[in-house]
């Protein structure tokens, strides 16, 4: 059997965004156009799915990880912020486009909330589970 863990992550959040699109309750807001992804961004991202890889890639963290909650999303996805001639600093990622994913994968099912000891934050649900595994799979067979 193969599991998510199998493949090439790039590839493989690659072909979740694009089955994700096809999952009505995952959809960029209005505001995503004009939304950087953190504090260490200068710029919106160029691509127009940004939205979807964004939220295939945390779908994947949290089947790697979870439970996870925002916060240790936003330390993950941050980054260095050049600051002209001082040292640059790290930056954590925005807080806004994390919470919005993850509440759209949870009302997809893919995800849930659980609290697992002093632990509390987002889980895979069996539905996720299968689903990243079906598009593992996929990728594995080609």
């Amino acid at each position: 059997m193969v599991t998510a863990f199998d493949v090439n992550t790039n590839k493989l959040i690659e072909k979740t965004a694009a089955k994700l699109k096809e999952v009505s309750e995952i959809k960029a807001p209005e505001w995503s156009k004009f939304a950087k992804t953190g504090r260490h961004k200068e710029r919106p991202p160029h691509r127009q799915d940004w939205w979807h890889i964004r939220a295939a890639a945390v779908l994947r963290t949290v089947y790697e990880r979870g439970p996870i909650g925002v916060s240790k999303l936003r330390t993950k996805y941050g980054g260095r912020k050049k600051r002209n001639v001082k040292m640059a600093h790290f930056y954590k990622g925005s807080g806004n486009v994390l919470r919005k994913v993850l509440q759209q994968l949870e009302k997809a099912g893919f995800v849930k909330y659980e609290e697992k000891g002093v632990h509390k934050g987002r889980k895979i649900t069996p539905k996720g589970r299968s689903f990243l595994d079906n598009v593992a799979k996929e990728l594995a067979v080609k």
